[in-house]
């Protein structure tokens, strides 16, 4: 049974994202030839064909895609490792929070630091393209998600609802108005550079029905559902610039929106738009005292809210 290099395998991702040899050699900083070979020799160890390559695409296989599936977490998991051994060869004792625009973690961190005095408390933000990433690959203990996120290996304790409204251009039509509803918004479309209808969304994604949004503490044990599509920008600041440009609106919850103010923009509410949820994620592996006592705290002062 042959051993699977790591370095082949972060050469086969690189190359498997880019679609790619060159732009993939190019992230990777080394010579193209040289990331053929080692492809090729991973082809070889494996006994399978990856990628399907012609002059002018290169395209995964169905072992392709299966290895790149499998690939990501292994990598992460990899690279959590050697995170923890260097931690403990330092001797730190470190407990690290992530946390997504606009989430506060300030109570529990103050609560948690309040019991432990020695204990070094660091905070990581995140985005939504990296919220429980932070946790696979060792950067993080726990992060304050926004839910749907994907469950594979963790645990995740719902918090709390959080309205969501829109952000407009200061010139926009409806930037005068209090409150909107997702009706006037039909025809807008979101900011991105695959502008989506508003319209053509799912009602079950933006429509808020008071009979179906159920309490946190009622859904702790039965949450499911897929996690969001990636978004195309991946910053707050980088959306609020294409929808100051007039290049569509954006949904966000209210705290981020409280946060980001601007004179370019407008923020409104929308009266039937459905909430955001946050909550609280870890390794479901590799939980400890700490992580619960931590997660007990977060609930507490999220009913304190």
């Amino acid at each position: 049974m042959a051993d699977v290099d790591l370095r082949k395998l972060r050469y086969f991702v690189a190359v498997a994202e880019h679609l790619h040899f060159g732009r993939a050699a190019r992230e990777l900083f080394i010579a193209q030839p040289v990331l053929s070979r080692q492809i090729r020799a991973l082809e070889d160890e494996l006994g399978v064909r990856l990628f399907a390559r012609d002059r002018r695409s290169t395209e995964l296989t169905p072992a392709g895609e299966q290895l790149l599936a499998d690939a990501r977490p292994l990598l992460s998991s990899a690279e959590a490792l050697r995170r923890r051994v260097i931690r403990a060869a330092a001797g730190s004792d470190t407990f690290t929070v992530g946390f997504m625009p606009g989430v506060s973690v300030t109570a529990p961190v103050r609560a948690l630091a309040a019991r432990y005095p020695d204990l070094a408390i660091d905070l990581v933000p995140t985005t939504w393209d990296d919220q429980v990433t932070v946790l696979h690959d060792g950067r993080a203990d726990v992060s304050a998600v926004r839910l749907p996120v994907d469950l594979r290996g963790l645990r995740v304790l719902p918090l709390h609802f959080e309205p969501r409204g829109v952000v407009v251009a200061a010139d926009h039509p409806l930037a005068g108005k209090d409150t909107v509803r997702i009706a006037d918004l039909a025809e807008e479309r979101l900011a991105g550079k695959r502008a989506v209808r508003i319209a053509d969304l799912a009602d079950d994604h933006l429509l808020q029905d008071p009979d179906t949004v159920p309490q946190w503490r009622d859904i702790a044990t039965e949450m499911r559902g897929d996690p969001p599509a990636p978004p195309v920008f991946h910053s707050v600041e980088e959306k609020l610039a294409h929808v100051a440009a007039g290049r569509g609106i954006m949904f966000l919850p209210l705290s981020v929106m409280n946060f980001y103010t601007r004179p370019d923009i407008a923020c409104l509410e929308v009266a039937d738009l459905a909430p955001t949820q946050v909550g609280l994620a870890w390794l479901a592996d590799r939980g400890s005292a700490l992580i619960e006592e931590f997660a007990d705290l977060a609930a507490e002062a999220s009913v304190s809210m």
